[in-house]
């Protein structure tokens, strides 16, 4: 018996162990992701996230900020193909998270930035086909986490670009943004790997609506 408990609390100091390695690995990364500001920067989170991708089979946030990383580096890529390629990478560890926690906001929210992005690359072309389907991850990430001021944050963004494309009031879009510096200010994170960007980029948004 006594032989017993030992092995069962050797194996549970065994797992909680290497749950302690996976977090410190995901927060050193995640930092770097979020202090990050170039593509070659980026690239470096990214590629440390796939790595821990592919040794966490199971877990869905390596590959969330890996695709993040993408989507952050299509962002200040101005090389139409390039962004492109970035959105492509991103597109596919969304989809890599997406199988492992289905139906999350964080995920789908990330997943409609990147539509949201591919928009940039020809709005007149892509507009349409983009808009819509940015729309609806954000409509549907914001149903399924109406606290998440991710969600509402690039919702707001989404319609106030749409506004000014097509020169009409910025109104909905300001009150979006208004809703989302609101839940970013009562935002509580489930774990300390989740998901915390947007903050600033929501008040800076709001700085633009003059609220």
């Amino acid at each position: 018996m006594k032989a017993i408990f030992v092995i069962l609390l050797s194996a549970i100091v065994s797992t909680l162990t290497a749950q302690d390695k996976y977090t410190e690995n995901m927060l050193k990364n995640i930092q770097a992701g979020y202090q990050a500001q170039t593509v070659a920067e980026h690239q470096v989170a990214a590629n440390a996230f796939e790595r821990i991708a592919a040794a966490e089979k199971t877990k869905w946030e390596p590959y969330y900020y890996a695709g993040y990383n993408y989507v952050m580096m299509a962002n200040v890529e101005t090389d139409a193909s390039k962004k492109d390629a970035y959105l492509d990478l991103a597109a596919r560890n969304i989809d890599q998270a997406k199988a492992i926690k289905a139906n999350d906001s964080e995920i789908i929210a990330l997943e409609g930035f990147v539509h949201m992005i591919r928009v940039t690359v020809d709005p007149q072309t892509r507009g349409q086909e983009y808009s819509g389907k940015a729309f609806r991850s954000f409509s549907t990430a914001v149903s399924l986490n109406g606290e998440n001021p991710r969600a509402l944050m690039l919702m707001g963004q989404m319609q106030y670009g749409t506004a000014q494309f097509f020169g009409t009031p910025t109104t909905d879009a300001c009150g979006t943004i208004q809703k989302s510096v609101e839940k970013f200010e009562s935002f509580k994170a489930d774990s300390p790997i989740a998901p915390q960007w947007g903050k600033a980029f929501a008040e800076k948004l709001k700085e633009n609506c003059k609220l």
